[in-house]
């Protein structure tokens, strides 16, 4: 089963995907995560859109050495309509989780939001991948 999400991010705002359960026995996966500008194609933009297991503050930079990163988006546009140009890069890792996610947007040339859309694979989580899966969600809030 696939369940999805979708919204505007301010610049430099977090919101919360409310996944976590009382018992944590549903597990998610990213299959899918897009994003575009609320303003496509009008003005020159550079944005990321990260999604964390924790809250963060949205940054300028991108370390994906850090392991509470669960994706990464990136977008860039020329606004000149005279030479339009547009590209984005999308990463995600296919780690499963069961707790909330937070997902954060960074305008680095002006204060201009992101849209974006994810698609998450519900896993049924035995005891033992529950177990795990909690373990690593409390020591990355912790540690």
């Amino acid at each position: 089963m696939i369940k999805t999400f979708r919204g505007l991010l301010a610049d430099d705002a977090v919101q919360t995907i409310s996944l976590h359960t009382i018992n944590g026995s549903m597990g998610y996966r990213i299959v899918k995560f897009e994003i575009i500008s609320s303003n496509p194609g009008t003005k020159d933009m550079e944005a990321y859109v990260t999604i964390s297991k924790i809250p963060f503050t949205p940054a300028t930079t991108i370390d994906l050495s850090d392991q509470t990163i669960l994706a990464v988006g990136y977008w860039h546009q020329a606004g000149n309509i005279a030479y339009p140009d547009s590209d984005h890069k999308i990463l995600f890792d296919k780690e499963v989780f069961n707790q909330d996610i937070y997902i954060g947007c960074n305008d680095v040339q002006g204060n201009d939001g992101m849209n974006y859309y994810i698609e998450l694979e519900l896993v049924k989580l035995d005891l033992n991948e529950n177990t795990v899966a909690t373990l690593k969600d409390i020591r990355n809030v912790s540690g």
